[in-house]
């Protein structure tokens, strides 16, 4: 698998894992808290073959920034949060961030 695959199971699961975090509501709700830990630690798991080959920085400003706008996406939806047009912009920004730094990494 690749480098970049690596790096997407990783954003998948990491937004899958601060999805559950919300749902365990602070772990009061521990089972969910206890599958967040798990996905958490599966995702650094996969995400560590993509820091061999591609840049640190890189890798964590993709990963990081994907899951930001997947999440916020989640919460709109899921969670009923809401966000003020500036927040949205800024979230765009960082999108935009992420994929040009993917389009310009070997």
């Amino acid at each position: 698998m690749s480098a970049w695959a690596y790096l997407g199971v990783a954003i998948v699961l990491e937004i899958m894992a601060t999805t559950l975090l919300k749902l365990s509501d602070g772990f009061s709700k521990w089972h969910w808290g206890i599958l967040s830990i798990a996905l958490y630690s599966a995702c650094f798991w996969v995400l560590a073959p993509a820091l061999k080959t591609l840049p640190v920085g890189v890798v964590y400003a993709i990963w990081s920034g994907a899951g930001i706008v997947a999440v916020t996406i989640i919460g709109a939806f899921f969670f009923d949060e809401r966000l003020a047009l500036l927040q949205f912009l800024f979230i765009a920004m960082i999108l935009i961030g992420a994929v040009g730094l993917q389009l310009t990494t070997t």
